[in-house]
């Protein structure tokens, strides 16, 4: 199978910001995209992104997950880069009209295909180093998807860097692309030295995030997770599974995490921690790597009660189960 995300459909849909309004938003070739070389997004970053997924019902209907949690994060993500402000239900009905062209193409589970917002500051000036774009570029995306990390059901190696950090920590809410560019260095280092499938970046001992997903502790019936600041991506998936969590009668805790903490529980046997993201899911970690020493998370391999959340979510978005918090919106 293609590697996650490296095959699209070829049409998108596009809006464009210039002169203060927005265009009328269009499906095109995906490929039809033409910047200029000074375009602000090249040179200084003004650029942000989403990542949610369409599902496939037993039925043949299409439905998009949470998607007016992603639309209203892209927003927000604008405004915190001084990008163009979005139209909201503009993007909303992109997202559906895209979908909707290529709902054959969606597949059935465990597939799903992946939606990709993305809004660029396309404004021809590198003179404005300190200054936001006037035009703007949002378009849509479309990749069908399996399952982002290969290997099934293995569970993750994941090193613990308490002196790095994914990006500044008053851009960590913001979804954009230099973040994960930021974290691309020392990711790079821990595969190669320690075949570290992920960083968790812990700095000064606080327990944050991956380049690319949340984290979450499970401790027997209780789920530990760093509390909402903007140090780290607020996670549309780690927001759903601790509703569900909550509903199968679990505790939440939303706190501060050390290392030293993250370590003492790792080492009971009914530990389990697992990272949290639109692409990946619900995946296991069971193994931490911190100072050169390997320590297994519980029994070292994917836990029963990750298992159970992830179904559980699962059986939402595949319309096995009851839609009880109108997450789902149908699009054919």
């Amino acid at each position: 199978m293609a590697a996650f995300g490296s095959v699209f459909m070829p049409k998108m849909a596009v809006a464009t910001f210039e002169n203060n309004q927005w265009s009328k938003a269009e499906i095109v070739a995906a490929d039809s995209i033409q910047m200029h070389p000074g375009a602000h997004v090249l040179h200084y970053s003004s650029t942000c992104f989403e990542g949610l997924k369409a599902f496939r019902h037993e039925d043949g209907s299409v439905h998009v997950f949470r998607m007016d949690q992603n639309v209203k994060r892209l927003a927000q993500s604008s405004r915190l880069l001084s990008l163009p402000e979005l139209d909201e239900a503009q993007v909303s009905q992109m997202i559906l009209d895209v979908v909707a062209e290529f709902a054959d193409e969606v597949p059935a589970p465990p597939g799903s295909m992946y939606i990709r917002p993305t809004h660029i500051g396309t404004e021809a000036a590198i003179g404005k180093a300190a200054a936001p774009t006037a035009s703007s570029m949002v378009y849509v995306l479309l990749s069908p998807v399996g399952d982002y990390f290969t290997g099934g059901a293995k569970a993750l190696r994941v090193l613990l860097d308490e002196e790095g950090m994914r990006c500044a920590p008053h851009m960590g809410m913001v979804k954009s692309g230099g973040n994960y560019a930021s974290a691309l260095g020392p990711f790079t280092k821990a595969h190669q030295e320690v075949q570290a499938d992920q960083i968790l970046f812990c700095p000064n001992g606080d327990v944050q995030e991956t380049g690319a997903a949340n984290f979450l502790l499970i401790d027997g019936n209780e789920i530990i997770t760093k509390g909402l600041d903007t140090s780290f991506l607020h996670g549309v998936t780690r927001s759903s599974i601790l509703t569900i969590a909550k509903e199968l009668g679990m505790t939440v805790s939303e706190r501060d995490v050390s290392v030293d903490e993250l370590l003492e529980r790792a080492a009971k046997p009914e530990t389990e921690a697992v990272l949290s993201g639109t692409a990946a899911v619900l995946t296991s970690v069971g193994t931490f790597i911190y100072r050169g020493k390997d320590h297994s998370v519980g029994s070292g391999e994917p836990g029963p009660i990750a298992q159970k959340l992830r179904q559980a979510l699962n059986d939402i978005q595949w319309g096995k189960t009851e839609d009880k918090h109108n997450w789902l919106t149908k699009v054919v």
